[in-house]
């Protein structure tokens, strides 16, 4: 126990009763005088402290601050959507100005479709609605990945282009800046990820100001604007760098490019049906009047825009040029006849940078969103599904976050180039949700279902023809790169779900036969490297778990003084020690022994490792190398159990322990599970029983489902509401280790996987070994099961 940390209070246990199950419930609350590490200190003063699952209900947002986070991607286009497709324009014909306008209402037109269809979705899913969920429930796996691959590409370019345009509303302000735009945009995005991190309702109080800021600065731009066209005309915008106009004619091709470049106006429209639990009750009318406010939002700030730079002669600036964008454009020439900077101006554009950067929080809620439903249907990596200590999918966050940086660097911050690989992935995920849905209403065949399906159908038609355009005109300017992520990220998919459906099928194929061998022999085998406290630990741990004779296993040194025969014989008594000749190296020396012995479901090998450290350190760890090598390959034997016993003096006090407890670690069923509750028979132990740390409600209730095990092996479940297995699982064993004559045997059942399929799994067994390996009168023994 740390120095000035007071002993846990024994927890109250009360007994829970599912059908055929005997088990306990308990909670362990915090360690308190816990020394914090570091690490675990500047974690918390960026982030704050963890919350507790039961906290869930209080980061749900209200519509006033639901706003701002899901909407700001949507609203916050209107800076860069006319821009971009006037950039497509100007380029092709210097007369090609006011067709701005007209493709600014088909866009209108668009975007009010999908709200619309968007709306149904949100009505008919309550949960988190999105395409793919949609397209899962209606259109198959298949539909369903190629809908979350194509979302989770464009969540990353949204952060890419938001925070871009961020910087290019900066520089807007400070044209000297535009040699730092790649180390602000990186900074910016650092922020950002700290603010979500922080939880979702932290992130609501701090981008509703920006969001709302924004929509009032553009309206009041719009409204001095058309005053100012209305009263004396309107005044020409001032570009000091414009686009080179070309002089040809204005053909379809152009018209469709600039209406796709355009589109992104339509970015964002999903996030809401994305996020529809974040919502408070009742969320899914909250979760439609917010998609309603903000379609209609947008509509009104992204025509007003386009009819002003229409009419004011605004000009976009070239890729990678410094100039101001068309939004500062009109700005500038609606507060001020002679286009000064005056402060209503800044006020604008100070807003305009603000709501750019935090549009990549729609995408730091969508992404790990997905990500944690799809790791939950088991198509993504399960990590993705963990909460963080703020109640966030921190995981996905982070991965966002390293994603759109990769982005952000290899296009330099440029605006223009990032939206050419824009809108194609959104638009595929909109169309299979729409057909989805228009599927749903028809096979539901409730009242008004043929006015629901015929919207949706006429939305997934209209997205499909974007997506098509949108594919066919920008190709070549990197949509290729997109299309190709999109299949690549399906193919990952399929190979994940392959693989954890083989894991389920086999653990559970497995189960009943493992179960039904047993408990049975347990023989033990100590590698003794030299005879000092731990080695001593170790042989007396032996003989208490051993059910028949125990042995030693030692590999002479060249130089070897130490009369160690004898002081085996103190120790261990008649047990024998056997000197092994050298063969390879010393690990390997002990695996050939450990082959020639006898194993099965029934008869268990333990190898007791002991380890001897002066100070609590990794380090220390490390430079045992033929410990370390041996508890590594150890785990590729079936039937082989690896106990280490470390020994740390300076934690040592009083006489050694006389008995042995033993909990078993569980987290469900299966093959593992049942292959260590026989180990745990097998070592004629009195006090066994399983132990488990359920991270939420959902945890325990698949807990209850699957634990099959007999009457007379208990199990004990701790609560563990802040996701943390480090605090309640010390708490406990602390709480063991009160009768200073106990030694704690964790029995730990791990599954071990080969290559790259290791990265599929939570580490809470490496996570386990490290919070265990200092723990004075503790012994972690790992049961492996094989799936190589």
């Amino acid at each position: 126990m740390a120095p000035g940390s007071k002993p846990p209070e024994p927890p109250e246990f009360r007994p829970a009763t599912p059908t055929g199950v005997a088990w306990e419930v308990a909670r362990l609350g915090e360690l308190t005088g816990e020394r914090v590490p570091p690490l675990t200190a500047v974690k918390r003063l960026l982030i704050g402290r963890p919350m507790s699952a039961e906290q869930m209900g209080e980061t749900l947002l209200s519509k006033t601050l639901a706003l701002p986070i899901f909407a700001s991607d949507a609203l916050s286009s209107v800076a860069y959507a006319t821009e971009a497709a006037l950039l497509v324009l100007l380029a092709a014909s210097a007369t090609a100005r006011g067709t701005v306008v007209p493709i600014s209402i088909a866009i209108s037109v668009l975007l009010v479709v999908v709200a619309a269809s968007y709306r149904q979705t949100v009505r008919a899913y309550q949960g988190n609605g999105g395409a793919y969920v949609v397209a899962r429930e209606n259109l198959g796996v298949m539909a369903s990945l190629v809908a979350a691959a194509a979302l989770l590409i464009d969540y990353v370019l949204t952060v890419a282009v938001s925070i871009s345009g961020g910087i290019d509303a900066l520089r807007s302000l400070a044209p000297s800046i535009n040699h730092l735009r790649l180390e602000l945009a990186l900074g910016l995005l650092a922020l950002l990820v700290i603010a979500n991190l922080r939880g979702l309702r932290e992130a609501g109080l701090l981008f509703a100001l920006p969001t709302y800021g924004f929509v009032l600065s553009v309206l009041a731009v719009l409204g001095a604007g058309a005053a100012r066209c209305t009263i004396d005309g309107c005044p020409h915008a001032y570009q000091p760098q414009p686009v080179k106009s070309g002089m040809g004619a204005l053909g379809v091709f152009i018209v469709l490019k600039a209406f796709a470049k355009g589109s992104s106006a339509l970015t964002g429209v999903e996030a809401i049906a994305n996020g529809v639990n974040a919502f408070r009750p009742p969320q899914a009318r909250n979760a439609a009047r917010t998609l309603v406010v903000m379609a209609g939002i947008a509509v009104v700030l992204f025509m007003g825009l386009s009819l002003l730079s229409s009419g004011m002669h605004a000009t976009p600036t070239p890729e990678g040029g410094s100039g101001p964008t068309v939004l500062a454009q009109v700005a500038k020439a609606a507060f001020s006849p002679t286009n000064a900077e005056t402060v209503p101006f800044w006020i604008v554009q100070i807003f305009t940078v603000a709501i750019l950067v935090l549009a990549a929080n729609t995408s730091f809620q969508g992404f790990p969103r997905l990500a944690s439903i799809m790791a939950r249907d088991r198509v993504f990596p399960t990590q993705f599904s963990n909460m963080g200590d703020r109640l966030v999918n921190s995981n996905g966050i982070l991965v966002l976050a390293v994603l759109a940086a990769a982005i952000i660097v290899a296009f330099d911050a440029d605006t223009q180039r990032i939206v050419d690989l824009y809108v194609v992935g959104v638009f595929i995920a909109f169309t299979l949700s729409q057909t989805g849905m228009a599927l749903h209403w028809r096979r539901e065949r409730a009242p008004g279902w043929r006015r629901r399906a015929t919207l949706n159908g006429f939305g997934a038609t209209l997205t499909a023809l974007v997506a098509v355009v949108a594919t066919v005109t920008k190709f070549f300017e990197g949509m290729y790169a997109v299309l190709i992520g999109v299949i690549l990220i399906v193919l990952a998919c399929y190979g994940i779900r392959r693989h954890y459906r083989r894991v389920r099928r086999r653990l559970e194929a497995a189960a009943p036969s493992i179960a039904a061998a047993g408990p049975g022999h347990n023989e033990v085998v100590v590698y003794v490297e030299r005879m000092d406290d731990a080695t001593r630990r170790a042989i007396s741990y032996a003989q208490a778990i051993s059910s028949g004779p125990m042995r030693g296993v030692h590999i002479p040194f060249r130089r070897q003084r130490e009369d160690l025969g004898g002081e085996w014989a103190k120790a261990a008594g008649e047990s024998p020690l056997i000197e092994l000749p050298l063969v390879d190296n010393r690990a390997e020396t002990v695996l050939e022994h450990v082959w020639a012995l006898h194993r099965d479901e029934r008869h268990f090998v333990t190898v007791v490792i002991p380890e001897q450290f002066e100070r609590r350190s990794w380090t220390m760890e490390l430079r045992q190398g033929t410990e370390l090598s041996l508890k590594l390959q150890l785990q590729r034997e079936p039937g082989v159990a690896t106990a280490d016993v470390p020994y740390l003096a300076s934690d040592e006090a009083g006489q050694p322990p006389t008995r042995v407890v033993s909990r078993v670690l569980v987290s469900g069923g299966g093959a593992a599970t049942a292959r260590a509750v026989n180990y745990a028979r097998a070592l004629g132990i009195d006090d066994v029983k399983a132990l488990s740390f359920p991270f939420d409600r959902d945890e325990r209730a698949e807990l209850e489902r699957g634990w099959k095990a007999a009457e007379d092996f208990p199990l004990q479940v701790i609560e563990a509401p802040y996701r943390d297995l480090g605090a309640p699982l010390l708490a406990y064993i602390r709480m063991l280790k009160a009768d200073p004559e106990v030694l704690v045997s964790i029995v730990m059942p791990e599954v071990i996987f080969g290559g790259w399929r290791r990265a599929l799994h939570n580490q809470r067994a490496f996570h386990i070994r490290r919070l265990l390996l200092f723990e004075p009168r503790v012994v972690l023994t790992s049961i492996p099961y094989q799936m190589l």
